[in-house]
């Protein structure tokens, strides 16, 4: 097995067997996840911290279930519920936590390298749910898991990543995923959004979403990340759905086996048409769905890595 890590911070300091690593598992928790019995007892005794500072749906409910099917302890804790309201920093919330003996820290947090950070000092492994406008590695997995389990092999597809590259930590974390397994990655958007440094990634950068479609294998489509933006970055949500937004139209030049992703919240009407984000070639439930086994696969993985370390300590 390729993992030794107990900790999953980014996609970028993975190697290609890394992400196979996990992907192969993820696929051994999906099958567990279709049994009448769902659980598995792989973290019986473990306690599973669910630390998010910023909010989340898929992500923090994904995690939280995956512990869960792991037979591990879960705390859930949110900002609005905790002592940082006060001026307590992360740092002291987190070693709190791991006074009382947690083992795994899923951490979303608005701080670029926030999961770094705390894997710097804290005990226990640490899983990054999200951070800044850096990375979000368990979502490119669930990505280039589903994309895998539709087209069979990831190695020489088009995939086109349309919407706000700039400040979404999907896109990068997707890029890197990609381009480790051997895709051909194409970003398109405003060029307010998708500035052409993505082309030092190995991108093919392009702001004719026709170009960018047309021979697509999988397109992906992200939402405008308002909450990052510190000013607009085009004149209007009306002009970005009229010149970037996926309708019957643009659909139609796509190749008819392309499939359609989205990793959620949908903005329905801005970045993709209602009913193409319910169609048969959209996969976003899917990504849902995978997301859940990807994420026991990981739990496990850096369990499993930070019980090989301690043994090799006491041994």
């Amino acid at each position: 097995m390729s993992w030794n890590s107990r900790h999953l911070l980014d996609i970028e300091s993975l190697t290609p067997e890394e992400v196979i690593t996990i992907l192969d598992t993820a696929r051994e928790f999906k099958a567990v996840g279709e049994r009448s019995i769902k659980k598995s007892p792989v973290l019986r005794g473990k306690t599973v911290v669910n630390l998010f500072a910023e909010p989340s749906t898929r992500t923090r409910i994904s995690f939280e279930l995956a512990a869960t099917r792991l037979s591990a302890d879960i705390v859930n804790f949110t900002t609005e519920a905790s002592s940082l309201r006060k001026g307590e920093t992360l740092k002291d919330t987190a070693r709190n936590l791991e006074a009382l003996n947690a083992d795994i820290f899923i951490v979303r947090h608005e701080a670029s390298g926030a999961a770094h950070f705390l894997a710097r000092f804290l005990h226990g492994s640490v899983i990054n749910a999200g951070d800044g406008a850096h990375g979000h590695p368990t979502q490119a997995l669930l990505d280039v898991f589903t994309i895998r389990e539709h087209k069979g092999e990831v190695k020489g597809l088009n995939v086109t990543i349309l919407g706000d590259i700039l400040y979404s930590r999907v896109a990068r974390s997707n890029i890197w995923a990609l381009k480790r397994l051997g895709a051909n990655v194409t970003l398109c958007g405003p060029s307010t959004l998708v500035p052409k440094v993505f082309e030092q990634m190995g991108c093919t950068v392009t702001y004719d979403i026709d170009r960018a479609i047309e021979n697509a294998d999988v397109v992906n489509l992200l939402r405008i990340q308002h909450e990052r933006q510190r000013k607009t970055m085009f004149p209007s949500i009306g002009e970005y759905a009229k010149l970037f937004s996926l309708d019957h139209a643009r659909l139609a030049k796509t190749k008819p086996d392309a499939l359609i992703m989205h990793p959620g919240p949908i903005n329905r009407g801005v970045e993709i048409a209602s009913d193409i984000a319910d169609c048969e070639r959209s996969v976003i439930l899917d990504q849902v769905t995978n997301g859940l086994a990807v994420r026991m696969a990981v739990l496990y993985l850096v369990n499993q890595a930070a019980q090989g370390k301690a043994a090799r300590q006491d041994g």
